[in-house]
């Protein structure tokens, strides 16, 4: 897959981007999950800022085939909400909740995006937004932009920034000790606060998953949905239409679809009872279940307990025969956040997430080592990275 990866014009682990960015300051924090400068708003040395831009990805180029194909224009309230989570999620691994303002920029081709879609766009961030502040997750939107630009984008990009400020004792270090146990909280499922059942696809590895599962036939139909620089061979080469039936959710279409899943309000309970305790915060996104690398500082991170692979990613390895060790690098593959604690709070934090129906459980665990590690036990064997 990371060779088809390439072609495609894109890259799960981001190695040059890395290299780009290796020489720039990491704030006031030597080993965060994001970037934290000092308060430059107010001056204040007890507070710090957090800026976090992300987006739904080339998964508004599924949201796009899914509307023509169907007419279901609601789907793109969830891009909406990936855009927006993909944010939010990354801004709870430092321990942030409360008080963000969140700016939504698209970049749309005005030929063939009309204003109604922006209009799903705008009414999904407000239901992302109306719902967390049922549970206390304060989220202020401050506009944004969209642009026309029909002669750089093919259809449409949807981005958004959120930006909070936060006392400095507040935020949550990725510090691993030997003996921590590895919290997995699911990515599918149904959750107190999700509307329908969610395949745990998140917005990663989204160009893969539906080239590889979506028939050649879209090529055809809709080729402003793919580069013309992708090789013909790697583009929909795979059997599926969107209205396909899945075990699990409407369709396959609605399958890859699933809005990204917020895990926000199962980790402000569990850093109100917990904080103290916590050695780190993993989103799971880009590099999948090998991200915890960018953080781990020469600790051996084993986990040995995953969850089952879900029905989504069981398709793609299936229909593509790619190894699992490729897959972990590019999917969350069964759960999308990570709680790294110690093991005598464990039963308190997968109590508080079954509590918001979300599925939990030790998934591994850390070891001292002279590097970096990572094992995965799977079905195809131990993997090492």
């Amino acid at each position: 897959m990371s060779k088809k990866y390439d072609a495609r014009g894109v890259s799960a682990l981001k190695e040059d981007v890395h290299e780009a960015i290796k020489k720039e300051g990491k704030g006031l924090f030597n080993n965060t999950f994001c970037k934290i400068i000092p308060d430059i708003l107010s001056g204040d040395s007890d507070y710090c800022n957090i800026m976090h831009s992300d987006g739904a990805g080339t998964k508004s180029a599924l949201a796009y085939l899914y509307w023509k194909e169907t007419g279901d224009i609601s789907v793109w309230r969830g891009i909406a909400q990936d855009a927006l989570i993909m944010n939010v999620d990354d801004l709870i691994c430092v321990g942030v909740f409360n008080n963000m303002v969140m700016s939504s920029t698209i970049g749309r081709n005005k030929h063939i995006i009309p204003g109604d879609v922006i209009s799903e766009i705008i009414k999904g961030n407000n239901e992302v937004i109306n719902t967390l502040s049922d549970y206390d997750i304060n989220i202020f939107s401050s506009g944004g932009e969209t642009a026309d630009v029909g002669d750089i984008t093919k259809t449409i990009i949807v981005d958004s920034a959120v930006f909070a400020r936060e006392k400095r004792k507040n935020i949550i270090q990725f510090n691993l000790e030997n003996n921590d146990v590895i919290i997995g909280l699911s990515s599918s499922g149904k959750s107190k606060y999700e509307k329908e059942y969610n395949s745990g696809i998140g917005s990663n590895g989204l160009t893969s998953a539906r080239h590889d599962i979506l028939s050649n036939m879209y090529s055809r139909k809709y080729p402003e949905t793919y580069s013309g620089e992708t090789p013909a061979d790697l583009v929909y080469c795979g059997k599926h239409l969107l209205t396909d039936k899945s075990e699990l959710c409407e369709n396959i279409g609605k399958m890859l679809l699933s809005p990204t899943r917020t895990y926000s309000p199962i980790i402000k309970k569990v850093l109100d009872k917990h904080r103290e305790k916590i050695s780190g915060l993993i989103h799971c996104t880009g590099g999948g279940q090998t991200k915890v690398l960018h953080f781990s500082n020469n600790k051996r991170v084993v986990k040995n307990n995953l969850f089952e692979i879900p029905e989504v990613f069981k398709i793609i390895h299936k229909d593509t025969k790619t190894s699992l060790r490729e897959m972990y690098q590019v999917f969350n593959m069964g759960h999308r956040m990570e709680i790294y604690c110690k093991k005598e709070v464990s039963e308190s934090i997968i109590k508080t997430s079954k509590e918001f129906n979300v599925d939990a459980k030790i998934v591994g665990y850390v070891e001292e080592s002279s590097r970096n590690e990572l094992i995965i036990e799977s079905e195809e064997g131990t993997i090492e990275y």
